[in-house]
């Protein structure tokens, strides 16, 4: 008998070392040990015969689920187990009987579910989340007990049934919703997703559809989902062998330049692939290999691919193998946000990438540089359906501007205007522009504007030759620039929230393939004195994203700046989560 109780002692006191997360890992607290102990104890001399187990297992699960301050297990956090209205609408539903313990025996629809809560880290889940350590120890007593005093446990059965449904509850919705509102990183948020009936889906998974299946269902299905999920793994591993020291700081390095830190810089490339392997390892030499290591580096980071080992790309390779596994995982979050597919075709601008992409049958055809709203006027993320084109656009000045910048030009010389192919026209668009010498400038303030300030179309317009647009409630669209220059920037946050795009042309071309546009009849329309709208022969969906972190296409991870510092704000909210939550 001592032996026995020595066997469950060690039982409880054994870490769990199998879920390696990025969420806290607690053992049980030595009162809860404790408690076990001497309940096992009581129960001990209990005989087994004549135990009635179906019955008293539902009558279990309606009392815990009515007064859960009876759990066994408590939380290391203040308060006590609460299931989910899911959970409660549930066995509501089937009059409380078990779900997951068939005749007091675990069922195997229980057991891929618990395969799947350990290995929920994989997707950047916390498996504590999904209460894996209780139920594990739950599991792990019902097997001792039977094995030793065969004493088939109503209570402890009813609540490993609870705890089952409460996890799959809770897993499926992270699944489905996320971890996160994603209103609460961007309130502007307007990515349509179905909201499925978590208790109708356990209800169906459970009597039609075999389990496996509706948990495989559950993630994402896009490629780039599974992609970042292998890329995850790739970097836990780097941060479980080490991950990689640090670039010490000095003047920039380039081709054919010797310095102590090549040797620095050729270890550091080669964890992460960039190079094939440590070549002249002891070498302080920058040669050409080392040259198109660190170009395919900066490119996978967003930075200027000159091969120069300057400040920028310093500071991108000391980010640590640590900061960039919960990039992904925050990432990985923004991902569960999305649709189960955004369509074959569609048009995507990722505003950390500060690229366009073009997709057909979800592969990319074109891509372009564009810039985008800067920190204090954000371009926002959203969906919605490009419709037409306006080819020669006015450009009309926003309160903004009209006030900051140009009042105080023409109040000074209103001549200024007409240099500058600006008119100003009656605030509902009606009859001809106003002259500017009836005006009585000095009088006139930003807020009494005399009507709306526009400026003709032409190559010194802000919106260029062209207007992509798909209505929406933000005012965005793409356009053209007259300010080309800017391409050249590594960080191209200059605008006021829409986008300008790099090769207008080019995209126009592809919208209006289909009706057949030359490029003469293009370069014509984007020189009229006044606009033109060309609907297109086939609505594209625009998707405007926020991602820092992803798998291209040849399997590599890309990796940008948090320019709006929306991943600091989303990771806190995914750590007050694992705060409030933290298991039993």
């Amino acid at each position: 008998m001592l032996l026995d109780f020595l066997d469950i002692f060690v039982l409880f006191r054994s870490p769990w070392k199998n879920h390696k997360s990025r969420c806290s890992v607690r053992n049980l607290p030595i009162r809860t040990t404790w408690a076990v102990f001497c309940v096992l104890f009581l129960l001990a001399g209990v005989p087994a015969e004549g135990f009635s187990i179906g019955s008293e297992i539902s009558s279990s699960i309606k009392e815990l689920l009515f007064n859960p301050e009876k759990f066994l297990f408590k939380s290391s956090n203040p308060g006590t187990f609460r299931p989910t209205g899911e959970t409660l609408d549930f066995y509501q539903q089937r009059n409380y009987t078990p779900a997951w313990v068939a005749n007091g025996e675990i069922s195997q629809n229980a057991l891929i579910l618990l395969d799947c809560l350990r290995s929920s880290f994989e997707d950047g889940f916390c498996p504590d989340d999904y209460h894996l350590q209780e139920v594990e120890t739950l599991i792990a007593l019902q097997r001792f007990t039977d094995k030793k005093w065969h004493l088939p446990n109503p209570y402890w059965r009813a609540q490993l049934d609870i705890l089952f449904t409460d996890a799959f509850m809770l897993y499926t919705s992270d699944f489905i919703h996320g971890r996160v509102n994603p209103l609460e990183v961007d309130n502007r948020w307007r990515f349509r997703k179905t909201r499925p009936d978590l208790v109708k889906l356990l209800f169906f998974a459970l009597e039609k559809e075999p389990f496996c299946l509706l948990m495989a269902k559950l993630k994402p299905s896009f490629p780039g989902y599974g992609r970042l999920a292998s890329g995850l793994a790739k970097y836990r591993r780097l941060v479980a062998s080490g991950g990689w020291s640090k670039i010490p700081s000095g003047p920039s390095l380039r081709l054919g330049d010797r310095d102590p830190r090549v040797a620095f810089l050729r270890k550091r490339l080669t964890l992460t692939g960039e190079m094939d392997g440590l070549i002249e390892q002891g070498s302080d030499l920058f040669d050409s290999s080392l040259k198109i290591a660190l170009i395919r580096f900066q490119r996978r980071h967003g930075l200027v691919d000159d091969g120069v080992l300057g400040a920028n790309t310093i500071r991108e390779l000391n980010v640590s193998a640590e900061e960039r596994v919960r990039q992904i995982e925050v990432n990985l979050e923004r991902l569960r946000w999305l649709p189960k597919s955004l369509g074959e075709n569609y048009l995507a601008i990722n505003i950390p990438d500060l690229q366009l992409t073009v997709y057909e049958k979800e592969k990319p055809v074109m891509w372009m540089p564009v810039i985008v709203g800067r920190a204090y006027r954000k371009t926002p993320v959203f969906s919605a359906r490009m419709t037409y084109l306006e080819f020669s656009p006015y450009w009309y000045v926003p309160p903004t501007i009209l006030k900051e910048d140009k009042l105080p030009k023409i109040q000074k010389d209103p001549g200024w205007l007409e240099r500058n192919n600006f008119e100003i026209i009656p605030w509902r668009g009606e009859g001809s522009s106003i002259d500017p010498a009836e005006i009585k400038w000095d009088e006139v303030e930003p807020a009494k504007f005399p009507g709306m300030l526009r400026q003709k179309p032409g190559p010194w317009n802000p919106l260029g030759r062209v207007k992509f647009m798909f209505p929406n409630p933000y005012a965005v669209y793409l356009h053209d620039t007259n300010e080309r220059h800017l391409f050249s920037r590594d960080i191209r946050l200059f605008s006021s929230g829409c986008i300008r795009i790099e090769r207008p042309l080019d995209l126009a071309q592809y919208l209006l393939r289909e009706a057949d546009w030359s490029c003469e009849e293009l370069y014509r329309v984007m020189n009229l004195s006044h606009p033109l709208q060309v609907d297109l022969p086939k609505e594209i969906p625009v998707y405007i994203f926020y991602m820092t972190a992803w798998v291209d296409q040849k399997d590599t991870v890309q990796f940008r700046n948090d320019i709006y510092l929306k991943d600091r704000v989303l990771d806190q909210l995914l750590l007050g989560r694992l705060d409030e939550q933290g298991g039993l």
